[in-house]
C-alpha cells in the first residue's frame, strides 16, 4: 500500500511541473506601481487623452471618472484615446488582468483647461441634450414601444432587418398607460443624466442620477452609475442590459432608444425592444 502512495505521489509531482512549465504564472508579488502604461494629453488639446498599456500578457481595463468621483466610462482595449470636452480634474485607472487575479495601478490625474466647444458641433448633442440648459424626456404614449431586428435602423441588407411600432390605441397591451416617470439629459459642466422610474404595479417613483456616453457614429448611449434607461410595462425581466442602449431614432422631437430581449421570458427571439420619447412639455 505505501509503494501505491509513494506512486501516486510521484505522478502528482510530474503533473504539477509540467503545468507549470506549461503556464507561466506571473509573479504573485507584482505590484501596480511595476506595471507598464502611459496616460498623456495631445500636444496642443489637453481634452484629448491618450491611454496606453506596455503589458502584452495582461489583460487592460480602464476606468476615468470626473472630479466628482463619477464614472464617465471604461475599455479593455490596450491602446485608445478619450475626448475630456470639459474642463477641470479626472482621474484615469488602470487595472491589468493577470492570470494570478487583478493588479491596480494608482489613479493619474489629468487636468483639463478648457471646455472643448468644438466637440459638441454636431446636432445630434443639441437634440438630445439642449446643451447646458438640459432636455427632459418623456414616453410617447401614442406610440410608447415597439420591437425591430438586430439590423434595423443602419443596415437594411441585413438578415434581420424589420420594425414594427404600434400605435397605442388599439394595443393597449403594450403597457399600462400612465405616467412612466422622465429622463434628463444635461451637459452643464459634464455629461449628467437624472432618470426618474415609475414602478411597474404602483405609482411611487425611484429617481438616479449619474453619467452617460453618447457616440453618435456608433448610435449608442450607455449609462453610468447605477442608472438604466427610462421604460415602460412589464419588460424589464426580458432584457440583461438596460444601460447599454442603441439610438434607433433622434430628433428634436423624437427618440427612440432600444435594448436588446436577450432572456425573452416567453420564449421569443433575440431582438431590439425599442421605447419612443417625446419632450416633455
Amino acid at each position: 500500500m505505501k509503494h501505491i502512495n509513494y506512486i501516486l505521489i510521484a505522478l502528482f509531482g510530474l503533473l504539477l511541473t509540467s503545468c507549470q512549465d506549461e503556464y507561466s504564472f506571473p509573479d504573485v508579488e507584482l505590484q501596480g506601481d511595476q506595471l507598464n502604461f502611459m496616460v498623456t494629453q495631445a500636444d496642443g488639446n489637453d481634452n484629448e487623452v491618450i491611454l496606453q498599456s506596455m503589458e502584452p500578457d495582461y489583460i487592460s481595463y480602464w476606468s476615468y471618472t470626473d472630479a466628482n468621483g463619477s464614472q464617465i466610462g471604461t475599455s479593455n482595449e490596450d491602446s485608445l484615446r478619450v475626448t475630456l470636452p470639459f474642463a477641470g480634474s479626472y482621474n484615469v485607472y488602470y487595472t491589468a488582468y493577470t492570470k494570478g487575479g487583478a493588479v491596480e495601478a494608482d489613479p493619474v490625474s489629468v487636468e483639463v483647461s478648457s471646455n472643448d466647444e468644438e466637440y459638441f458641433s454636431e446636432e445630434e448633442w443639441a437634440m438630445l441634450t439642449n446643451g447646458v440648459e438640459g432636455k427632459t424626456w418623456v414616453l410617447d404614449m401614442t406610440s410608447p414601444v415597439g420591437w425591430a431586428g438586430l439590423d434595423y435602423p443602419y443596415n437594411e441588407s441585413g438578415s434581420d432587418y424589420w420594425n414594427w411600432f404600434p400605435d397605442y390605441a388599439g394595443n393597449e397591451w403594450v403597457m399600462e398607460n400612465k405616467d412612466w416617470g422622465e429622463m434628463t439629459f444635461d451637459l452643464d459642466g459634464g455629461y449628467n443624466v437624472e432618470v426618474t422610474q415609475t414602478a411597474i404595479n404602483s405609482d411611487s417613483q425611484t429617481t438616479s442620477t449619474g453619467s452617460f456616453n453618447y457616440n453618435i457614429d456608433n448610435h449608442t448611449i450607455r449609462f453610468n452609475g447605477g442608472v438604466d434607461v427610462l421604460f415602460g410595462g412589464d419588460y424589464y425581466g426580458d432584457v440583461s442590459n438596460w444601460t447599454s442602449v442603441n439610438v434607433v431614432e433622434i430628433s428634436e422631437n423624437s427618440l427612440r432608444l432600444a435594448v436588446i430581449r436577450d432572456q425573452s421570458r416567453t420564449g421569443e427571439g433575440v431582438a431590439q425592444i425599442v421605447f419612443h420619447y417625446r419632450p416633455k412639455e
